[in-house]
């Protein structure tokens, strides 16, 4: 009897490590994520990998692209704001964050007739922290008004409307305000991949917009696409990206 190949790179599972299960359908991988180092940050876990499998009571989880709450919390603990500007309020999950920390929030949707691309109807009042979660695109409809940034019929007039949009919430924001995007990329039919953080990251600088932080990959726990089965392949995205800007003082004007 022969002894079998041993492969050189292979190392044993450490005892304490819950196995990996993959029936036919996924169910869960665990995977052991890198220590944070510690700093004085107010807010230890806020790190550049956000996990959080728990959407917490914010908004409406039942509302398309719902991100739940719990990002902004710590984002708002971390930078603690004196006021919030909520531009794409969706079902609100901004505004019951805002409301459980007793942080003021104007909050506004197209659903309710506010155009976050048009100057005309921003509030007179100025922000120190200033959220959106912008529609991907196409990736999900939102509202039917032809306003919304999903009804958008080409890239170039997502584009256009999207750096209108970060140009107003720009114009909302106080002299060293903080602009905090989430954001995810997307595979269109069409298209074909659209790396949406790429022009977001753009269009902000062309803005006059510089990074406040490192960016924050959001592992997406309860996408409704985990559910799918697709007949094409491809990789799917399991994340997106919160992005934090900041416009200098110096040069805000």
């Amino acid at each position: 009897m022969t002894n079998p190949v041993v492969n050189p790179f292979y190392r044993a599972r450490p005892a304490a490590a819950k196995p990996v299960c993959l029936p036919s359908r996924q169910r869960w991988q665990f995977a052991r994520l890198p220590l944070a180092p510690i700093t004085a940050s107010p807010v230890p876990r806020l790190t550049s990998l956000y996990h959080f499998d728990r959407a917490g009571d914010y908004g409406d989880r039942r509302y398309p692209g719902n991100c739940g709450g719990n990002l902004i919390r710590d984002l708002l603990l971390y930078f603690q704001p004196v006021s919030v500007f909520d531009a794409m309020s969706g079902s609100g999950t901004c505004r019951d964050v805002c409301r459980e920390l007793e942080i003021p929030c104007d909050s506004r949707d197209i659903h309710s007739g506010f155009d976050a691309a048009d100057p005309a109807q921003l509030p007179t009042e100025r922000f120190d922290f200033v959220w959106i979660h912008p529609p991907y695109w196409r990736q999900k409809l939102y509202a039917a008004d032809a306003r919304d940034l999903s009804r958008a019929p080409t890239l170039e007039a997502f584009l256009e409307r999207y750096a209108a949009v970060i140009g107003n919430c720009v114009k909302a924001m106080t002299p060293n305000g903080k602009l905090a995007i989430l954001m995810g990329d997307y595979n269109d039919r069409e298209v074909g991949f659209t790396p949406l953080t790429y022009y977001t990251k753009r269009l902000a600088f062309e803005c006059g917009l510089r990074h406040a932080c490192t960016d924050i990959i959001r592992f997406s726990h309860g996408a409704s696409s985990s559910r799918k089965v697709y007949r094409s392949s491809f990789i799917p995205g399991l994340h997106d990206v919160c992005m934090v800007f900041e416009k200098p003082r110096a040069t805000y004007r």
